[in-house]
């Protein structure tokens, strides 16, 4: 029961703040800035939690280190949903387009927000350097080493591609997906992470239940859901069932046009 609590905890959180991002995703552009206030004042309460629980040991700062990280990484994800932090390019490739230009091209896409990304990860870094509690920055790492997996898949193509949790503003993005049953790199992809799961979730084991497991049945059961993620984008079933209200209108797939979007 000690370790079904925060794997529970963790499932329930990650579910839900999905759920709230794409709800607030799908809202009116105009709703977008006063959403991303929100975000921005629940980044910086979340930055403070996340260096006032770095250097206290037990459960309770665990919870609170794993669900902070948990927000700022919803903040990145809403800056770059909602178009403030994206990239350069706003638009599609021509048809033709493809190899390393056509990946040059998807980088300049999303390269804010990767950057963005990596600069939250050092600011937690920072904030629990030499800490006895690090879930935080274990739960941000493992965030961002499965989606960069996961933008990787998507380029070199998979079956199901998400296409209706993108909106309209961000649709050109879908000119960069590729759509395959398989690519070369999903394996490896599934492999490391399930790699990395046993290990952790052996770790789990070795523990005996109490303050020092939490934090680490927390990042194992974040681990698992991402690998669920990648699952989901072969498997017949999307993961759109998974938030049926919060997803938008489907994107043709072929759909490669030069589009371009205003700023938000």
């Amino acid at each position: 029961m000690t370790f079904a609590a925060p794997a529970l905890f963790a499932a329930m959180l990650w579910w839900t703040l999905t759920g709230v991002i794409l709800f607030l995703d799908g809202l009116p552009r105009e709703t977008f800035r006063w959403s991303l206030l929100g975000a921005t004042i629940t980044l910086l309460i979340a930055l403070h939690a996340l260096h006032a629980s770095a250097g206290i040991s037990g459960p309770a700062a665990c919870y609170a280190a794993f669900t902070a990280a948990i927000l700022v990484w919803a903040w990145v994800e809403m800056s770059f949903l909602m178009g403030f932090i994206t990239g350069p390019r706003k638009r599609a490739c021509e048809s033709g387009c493809g190899g390393h230009a056509h990946f040059l091209h998807a980088t300049q896409a999303v390269i804010y927000h990767e950057l963005a990304t990596v600069a939250a990860g050092l600011l937690i870094l920072a904030l629990t350097w030499n800490a006895v509690n690090r879930t935080g920055l274990w739960t941000f790492c493992v965030l961002w080493a499965m989606r960069i997996s996961a933008k990787l898949n998507l380029f070199l193509g998979v079956a199901n591609r998400g296409e209706r949790f993108l909106p309209e503003h961000l649709r050109y993005l879908t000119g960069f997906f590729g759509r395959r049953t398989m690519n070369f790199l999903f394996p490896v992809s599934v492999t490391a992470a399930t790699i990395a799961f046993a290990l952790l979730a052996q770790q789990c084991l070795r523990q005996a239940p109490g303050p020092s497991a939490a934090g680490t049945v927390l990042v194992t059961t974040l681990l698992a859901l991402g690998l669920l993620e990648h699952w989901f984008m072969i498997l017949p079933w999307p993961s759109e069932r998974l938030w049926p209200s919060a997803s938008l209108e489907p994107v043709d797939p072929s759909n490669r046009a030069l589009l371009t979007y205003p700023e938000p």
